[in-house]
């Protein structure tokens, strides 16, 4: 069996992600074998590894089953595990998950309802929430002041946001009567506030955001607020296919055909005895 970095075991078990794992290594939070741990131990997934003196419960690679779930978030919950003033957060509402828990692909701010989505494989949450894989987002704005032609052709441009420059891919129409106004905008990154911040740079303020798209998976009517489904083993393959990882169908088929061989050679073994 091959030793693996703390962090990752920590990110596979569906603890907390990579980073902050590393965090609370840093913490002096985590041990293995009773040793508090350092950033940069590795561990066998056979070791005693605890966190908050809890022990991790670790499952084998060849029994892991990776799952996924959209969830409709609505207006007035947090993205984060707890909050110190008490308001409901994403992960209230969810189903539990055995030996792991759920990690969310990136995050939505309180204001801002639609899709979310989580995983129980650290894994693939980091790799979906990398920039480089540049995964578009879609968004419904609704905004409130006068947008011109000029704006939108600036919108789809470079606009200095202060932390580097930022830009919507497409700007369409969606309609509505009076200062409020409906667009749909996509982008390929996930920075804090963005859609809010690229329509504010221009004196816009919007008045609700909600996202309806996330990669190839368009947020289904029949998921309401507040609600979730478990993606199906087809859907849940395209997200694998995204984040360049094998797929669990695949995994398991191979599986089965290993012990389909195992099995084959056992019988010849007893059929050559006799």
């Amino acid at each position: 069996m091959q030793d693996e970095k703390l962090q990752k075991i920590m990110a596979n078990a569906g603890v907390a992600s990579r980073r902050e794992s590393e965090k609370w290594i840093q913490a002096g939070r985590v041990s293995v074998n009773g040793k508090i741990s350092e950033i940069g131990d590795r561990a066998l997934l056979t070791d005693k590894i605890r966190v908050d003196g809890k022990i991790l419960r670790v499952t084998k690679p060849e029994d892991f089953q990776r799952k996924m779930i959209a969830y409709h978030k609505p207006e007035g919950e947090i993205s984060t595990r707890k909050d110190p003033e008490g308001r409901p957060t994403i992960f209230d509402s969810l189903p539990t998950v055995r030996n792991s828990r759920w990690l969310s692909v990136g995050r939505l701010d309180f204001n801002t309802s639609g899709l979310i989505f989580f995983t129980n494989d650290g894994n693939l949450a980091n790799k979906l929430m990398h920039p480089s894989l540049e995964i578009v987002r879609k968004y419904a704005v609704r905004v409130r002041g006068q947008v011109t032609d000029d704006i939108l052709k600036q919108l789809q441009s470079n606009v200095d946001l202060g932390d580097g420059d930022a830009n919507f891919d497409t700007i369409e129409d969606g309609g509505g009567e009076g200062a409020n106004h409906w667009y749909h905008v996509t982008l390929k990154e996930g920075r804090n506030r963005e859609v809010r911040r690229l329509w504010e740079a221009f004196d816009i303020q919007v008045s609700r955001l909600h996202r309806i798209k996330y990669g190839p998976f368009e947020l289904p009517r029949a998921i309401k607020r507040g609600r979730y489904r478990e993606l199906t083993p087809e859907e849940l393959v395209e997200f694998e296919k995204l984040a360049g990882l094998q797929s669990t169908k695949v995994k398991v088929v191979r599986q089965i055909k290993s012990k389909q061989r195992q099995n084959k050679r056992l019988k010849a073994r007893k059929v050559f005895k006799k």
